[in-house]
């Protein structure tokens, strides 16, 4: 089965200094990268996904600022395809889908931002369309919420998300595991 990784949205907004500085979003990118690196040296496809906010009132993720750019952590190389979008669902109104076919792609790996919206929409459309998933939890991120006056913090909202991800739509494991699998695998 041919997998590739799917790293959504590891822009510099979310990181320390950014617009929408997310919890651990430092230690997420680490393993992000160290998984992109796993994907890199057994040959794998990597695809990175990164948000352009194009909505009225944005404050983040604009066009043509640095926080819009990926983060270094896990920055493009040459040849890797990065795709632009413009709504949490990484599929929507983008050319993924034709990506992984053209690479003959049915197994996706995913890392990225925020666990909470786009890592979580776009692992469910990728349920949908067939596509087996594994998502490293700890090269995910994301924020507190609030609902109803009651605040959430941010480590139970990633951990609400990727439990409800974790079974049917996806198996969620440490980066290392994924990474350890990468490279047993043969397509």
């Amino acid at each position: 089965m041919r997998s590739a990784l799917l790293l959504i949205d590891i822009q510099n907004d979310y990181f320390p200094g950014g617009a929408m500085t997310l919890d651990g979003s430092d230690a997420a990118g680490a393993r992000a990268g160290q998984l992109l690196a796993a994907f890199r040296a057994a040959g794998r496809p990597v695809i990175h996904i990164r948000h352009q906010s194009v909505r009225p009132g944005a404050t983040f993720f604009l066009p043509g600022t640095p926080g819009a750019e990926i983060h270094a952590s896990v920055a493009p190389q040459a040849g890797e395809p990065v795709l632009d979008k413009h709504f949490p669902n990484s599929f929507r109104e983008t050319a993924l889908q034709e990506t992984l076919q053209k690479l003959g792609v049915e197994e996706l790996a995913v890392a990225g931002m925020m666990t909470h919206m786009c890592v979580d929409a776009t692992v469910r459309a990728a349920f949908d369309l067939g596509y087996r998933c594994r998502v490293a939890g700890d090269a995910c991120a994301t924020r507190g919420l609030e609902h109803d006056g009651a605040q959430v913090p941010a480590g139970q909202v990633h951990a609400a998300f990727l439990a409800a991800l974790n079974g049917i739509y996806a198996t969620v494991e440490p980066s290392a595991a994924v990474a350890q699998k990468v490279a047993q695998k043969a397509d």
